[in-house]
């Protein structure tokens, strides 16, 4: 017997939007899944009879707390960079985390459903973050959404983050009802995108949202500090004892620590791309190297999909999915595909890219290809003499030794004579040797304005500089089907340990950037063992866990040998004028 939730009850009301708009919300539906697990769901639908097409999130976070409080600090900043957020046809009752706001899509059309996933808020279950089974839950729900009274029997999924990954997750499995899915800053690929990036544990990340956002949204947690907005009462459902939640969660963080390589537990959370079929709106973020951005990416270009597009966006991770613009995006994409609107849509070009500046503003550009056709592939050859970028590769050989643990070693360009864009996939061709059995290397891509001053950009996640890319040597080993000239795909799936004093040659993944370098500014690659954190300014997304980077190895001395017969370059997409 599952045990289940079964002293919830749901409820039904009619209500308006601040728009005068008749909406019907029903709250805490329960939708039972093949394994006779119910999961929790709100539904928001128009009040008017008919069949509407659905547009369907399915997360972690909770269903029924409000943005403004699980996320205050979040919540004020959008705020701020969106004053109207909850005025001009939206009350702002109904926003949550991550997931759209039902007063800007019931009036339009459609029906919103927004579902607990099992183990999380108001939905019972055993919690294991992006287990298989979420991926089957949603296949259901998707399937029980399609098939309502008040359903044209097309599901659209939408959300952002972990909302987004379920959403190429489910689209794997092809769902017969799913039309479409627009996954707004959500990566695919468990292993290079989250966990280990190059290889390297991403642990804080994972271990601060571990607690401040999952454990404290546990279904059966009395102790949240979550509240239901709508009912003022505990937003986990019915208290479990803290024996009982403790036997009812994987510990999360210790797998991403004891799963080193691409094993079965990362690649049973990875979609296989060749599945998905159905129409795809990928949206990215520049600002989001080290969680989605590269997913965005990937996930548009591996994806079968015949028809797909690709919108890169900067600023926050969460304040573009808001804004009157890129709602009327989703709109667009969602009428053509749900509601069948001949609004041009067909006829966009695949790829809509926002080219950043230097003063962290951007103006948007079309094409119809990724990498973008006028991609010039230039390399940059690292010059240790001189610690310099140049055009031709220095002649004499020249090692630049650096502790691996401190600030590392920069090379820069000369002032550059004229503008230049760099916008695509980014890498780096090195080489190296260390002291020690191993080596991590942290790339960093960076510029600076005439007078010396670091350009500092908005992230989705923490300030950013230009882009940044990982490598643990022992993780080496290419994959040479995967793999292309400017964009190395690595196996993950053996550890080759270094020599110590013996020379490697290395290819480093630096994620895929955008941004247009004014004439006078110095393009540079610091090149460290360690995560490159501003001045004043604490990463978040960071690389220190003691237990997979312990210091006797990882802290020793690394070189970098550039010149003579030595391949060592930063390769860059540059963009003519």
């Amino acid at each position: 017997m599952i045990s289940n939730d079964t002293e919830l009850k749901s409820s039904t009301e009619t209500t308006k939007t601040a728009s005068g708009f008749e909406m019907i919300f029903e709250k805490d539906v329960a939708v039972q899944m093949s394994d006779g697990l119910s999961l929790r769901l709100n539904v928001f639908r128009p009040a008017a009879s008919g069949k509407y097409p659905v547009v369907m999130s399915h997360g972690i976070y909770g269903k029924d707390v409000h943005f403004s409080h699980a996320f205050k600090p979040q919540w004020e900043k959008l705020i701020k960079t969106y004053p109207d957020l909850n005025r001009n046809g939206s009350s702002g009752r109904f926003l949550r985390w991550e997931v759209p706001d039902p007063e800007r899509w019931v009036p339009e059309g459609y029906i919103i459903v927004v579902a607990d996933t099992r183990g999380s808020g108001k939905s019972p279950g055993y919690m294991d973050p992006r287990q298989p089974r979420e991926n089957q839950d949603y296949f259901e729900l998707i399937e029980w959404a399609g098939t309502q009274a008040w359903s044209n029997g097309k599901v659209g999924l939408l959300g952002i983050s972990y909302l987004a990954i379920n959403q190429w997750k489910a689209a794997a499995l092809q769902p017969p009802h799913l039309a479409a899915i627009c996954p707004w800053e959500g990566h695919w690929d468990h292993y290079r995108d989250g966990s280990h990036h190059g290889g390297i544990l991403a642990n804080s990340f994972t271990t601060a949202w571990w607690p401040r956002q999952v454990l404290s949204n546990q279904h059966g947690s009395a102790g949240t500090h979550y509240v239901d907005a709508d009912t003022g009462e505990r937003s986990t459902g019915p208290a479990l004892s803290d024996d009982m939640l403790e036997g009812n969660r994987e510990d999360h963080p210790a797998n991403h620590l004891r799963h080193k390589l691409n094993d079965q537990w990362h690649q049973g959370r990875t979609p296989d791309m060749a599945r998905i079929s159905v129409p795809i709106l990928s949206a990215g973020n520049w600002g989001g190297p080290g969680l989605h951005l590269r997913g965005n990416i990937a996930g548009f270009v591996e994806a079968a999909s015949r028809q797909k597009w690709l919108s890169m966006h900067i600023g926050t991770h969460f304040d573009s999915f808001y804004m009157p613009e890129y709602v009327k995006m989703q709109q667009r994409f969602f009428d053509h595909f749900l509601k069948g609107a001949d609004n041009g849509w067909d006829k966009e070009p695949a790829v809509r890219l926002e080219i950043r500046d230097v003063h962290d503003k951007a103006i948007v550009r079309k094409d119809a290809e990724w990498p973008l056709q006028a991609t010039r592939w230039t390399k940059f050859h690292l010059d240790g003499a001189g610690r310099k970028l140049t055009d031709k590769r220095p002649s004499a050989e020249n090692s630049v030794e650096y502790a691996a643990l401190g600030d590392g070693v920069t090379f820069s360009t000369a002032p550059l004579e004229k503008d230049m864009e760099t916008t695509g996939y980014v890498s780096a061709r090195l080489a190296i040797s260390s002291s020690t059995t191993d080596m991590d290397i942290f790339a960093v891509l960076r510029v600076f304005d005439p007078s010396g001053k670091e350009i500092v950009f908005t992230g989705a996640h923490e300030p950013t500089p230009v882009a940044r890319g990982w490598l643990r040597v022992s993780h080496r080993k290419l994959d040479p089907e995967r793999s292309l000239p400017y964009r190395p795909f690595l196996t993950h799936d053996e550890i080759q340990k270094m020599v110590p004093g013996q020379r490697y040659v290395v290819d480093v993944e630096i994620w895929p950037t955008s941004l247009v370098i004014p004439r006078g500014y110095t393009l540079a690659l610091t090149l460290m063992g360690k995560d490159f954190e501003f001045e004043g300014i604490p990463g978040r997304i960071l690389h220190d866990d003691p237990v997979d980077r312990p210091a006797a190895e990882f802290g020793g001395t690394n070189t970098i040998i550039t010149g003579g017969d030595n391949e060592t370059y930063l390769l860059l997409p540059v963009i003519p004028a």
